[in-house]
């Protein structure tokens, strides 16, 4: 398997802030870069737990903005090229009637330029510079319209806890990071993000598609040997933006509340990150499927067809 991938990528100019923080004897970060944003103790936990919550970062005004978009996307008043409309597998498989309520998920936003604004948000920006460094790079951008749970499915974590770099066939992971911003309050009750805190530190996991009553979404691959330790659940209000490292185990829970829980991401990348041959590693699998997911996209054929892409 070559370089194929999903990821579109976009390139910022960092502040050039790096090394004007401080650090005290016998602290060694891996994680993140020396600068005046992140406070020691804001260091310190993301080195250990692997993510970071900064309350209050998005303005009310910029996630009503989202929403209001989101329900253009849905009603099919815009059409941006490229992006990806997904409906839950529960939902499709009934009647289709074009709303909020049959959209679970839009992804690869970039050519949409009031979602893609969120990627270029001063004070979301200034946080991710902290991980990646000042070269950034936007390589994958999602809005999630949780719906409520179906009452099929007896797992605990409707989307399976996994680990975001079996998505990205690039290194090194220290360079990579999610920025996950609650567009309304939302706590376990209604599916909020769970992680399993320090798991950042171990090895990238297998993945594969859960065995789930009424099926999976696509691509919503899970780990395969995880020790069913309970996530903890971090609950946020409006606003509110987790920056998470790409080997952190994380998922969702069930929403078991009658609406639909909003959040928008990117995961953003030093531009200076390399790609790697997936071949015979534990991502081919999920390399294979994003090939065919982009040729069926964009009509082209896939390389079991004869064409390379």
């Amino acid at each position: 398997m070559g370089r194929i991938t999903l990821c579109v990528f976009r390139y910022f100019q960092g502040s050039g802030l790096l090394g004007s923080g401080l650090l005290e004897p016998g602290f060694e970060p891996e994680y993140t870069w020396e600068n005046n944003v992140l406070s020691l103790e804001q260091r310190k936990f993301y080195e250990e737990n692997g993510f970071l919550v900064i309350k209050n970062l998005v303005s009310d005004a910029d996630t009503q903005r989202f929403r209001n978009e989101f329900q253009r996307i849905c009603r099919k008043e815009v059409k941006p090229l490229g992006l990806l409309v997904m409906r839950d597998v529960t939902i499709a498989k009934s009647e289709y009637v074009p709303s909020e309520k049959v959209v679970s998920k839009v992804q690869d936003f970039q050519e949409d330029e009031e979602l893609f604004r969120y990627c270029t948000l001063p004070e979301i920006l200034k946080y991710v510079e902290c991980f990646t460094g000042p070269n950034i790079m936007a390589i994958h951008t999602m809005l999630i319209n949780k719906p409520p749970d179906s009452g099929k499915e007896q797992e605990d974590i409707r989307h399976p806890l996994h680990q975001d770099l079996h998505y990205f066939p690039f290194r090194p992971s220290n360079s990579i990071v999610c920025a996950w911003t609650a567009m309304e309050h939302i706590d376990r009750s209604d599916g909020c993000l769970a992680v399993l805190p320090g798991t950042r530190k171990g090895p990238l996991k297998p993945h594969d598609y859960p065995q789930w009553e009424g099926g999976v979404n696509i691509m919503f691959h899970g780990i395969q040997d995880y020790d069913k330790t309970t996530p903890g659940a971090l609950g946020d209000g409006e606003g509110d933006t987790i920056f998470f490292h790409p080997l952190l185990i994380h998922g969702s829970g069930r929403n078991k509340i009658i609406h639909f829980p909003q959040t928008i991401s990117c995961h953003f990348a030093d531009a200076n990150c390399h790609y790697i041959d997936l071949k015979g590693t534990n991502q081919e699998n999920v390399g294979k499927e994003m090939e065919e997911v982009f040729c069926k996209i964009y009509g082209l054929k896939t390389p079991a067809e004869g064409m390379s892409v």
